[in-house]
């Protein structure tokens, strides 16, 4: 069985490493727009060879591929499921793992219907480190059976939540409203709380108030997330407020979201260490991540 990535960033390598390690009959191939700049092509290509994948130059050499997984950027969803289209060959399976609307898993699996493939919408519900493919994850899509017991013998975690493409990414779209929202507003309170000179009070009376969060631990923990992966995570919540404005509901909340996880993506900072035990161990990083945000708003 030979299994294809579109686009080899964290998720489409987690998968990789996880999969050919459960088993070794595997192989793979990717393909991702990287490899099309001088630039970033020869970090690329050096990811793939470490990682036993056979580098793809474009769709067309992914036709040989019985599972295709499309791991790239939200905003580059469609652009990816357009360009693969005209290549797939029937009866192949497209894996969309993307963090993207239900609007536009209906789109995509309409595009590869067409073409005479099969879709799934696959949802990654939790970080795929160090689960890789055993991530949690739901499913939506009609599959025939032999596929989904192929899922199943490769120990993957899943749950079929419906056969309409969309559903499950419905799920997690309207999930992560809650969680990275809890992200941004930890973090933007703590630099608020940092810039009014009130931030020991202030965690002080967060961590009494919900002590089931894990304080101080948990601050730390939202603060790595939004400075390593806030850019990831605004363009997944870019697609959240588009779910939600769908529904006839207020998206404005999850454009702001997105907002404050692009500004805590774009800084070069620090968190504080997971093990802090106090607020006053927390400040110094949070002070330095705050000199970082204000300047960011400036620039």
């Amino acid at each position: 069985m030979h299994i294809a990535f579109v686009g080899f960033g964290e998720a489409a390598r987690a998968f990789q490493q996880s999969l050919g390690a459960h088993d070794a009959a595997l192989s793979f191939s990717a393909y991702d727009i990287l490899l099309d700049d001088e630039a970033t092509a020869p970090a690329m290509r050096e990811a793939m060879k470490r990682h036993g994948v056979a580098v793809a130059t474009n769709h067309s050499d992914l036709r040989e591929a019985d599972w295709i997984v499309s791991a790239v950027t939200a905003d580059q969803s469609l652009i990816a499921i357009k360009a693969l289209t005209p290549h797939l060959v029937q009866g192949q399976l497209v894996i969309d793992i993307n963090s993207v609307s239900p609007g536009r898993k209906h789109e995509s699996s309409e595009l590869v219907g067409a073409a005479g493939a099969h879709y799934l919408d696959m949802a990654v519900m939790a970080p795929v480190h160090p689960r890789g493919h055993r991530t949690p994850v739901l499913l939506a899509g009609e599959l025939p059976g032999g596929m989904l017991d192929e899922i199943a013998r490769l120990e993957f975690d899943f749950r079929v939540v419906g056969e309409a493409p969309g559903r499950a990414t419905a799920i997690k779209m309207v999930r992560s409203l809650f969680v990275k929202g809890l992200e941004a507003i930890t973090v933007e309170t703590l630099l608020a709380a940092q810039a009014s000179g009130c931030f020991e009070e202030i965690f002080t009376s967060l961590a009494k108030s919900y002590p089931g969060l894990g304080w101080p631990g948990f601050a730390a923990y939202e603060f790595e997330r939004t400075l390593l992966h806030g850019k990831r995570r605004a363009a997944e919540m870019r697609e959240s407020a588009a779910t939600v404005a769908a529904l006839g509901l207020n998206g404005a909340l999850a454009d702001e979201i997105a907002n404050i996880q692009e500004a805590m993506g774009g800084l070069e900072a620090s968190p504080p260490a997971q093990d802090i035990a106090s607020p006053s161990e927390a400040a110094p990083a949070i002070a330095a991540i705050l000199t970082q945000r204000l300047k960011f708003g400036q620039d």
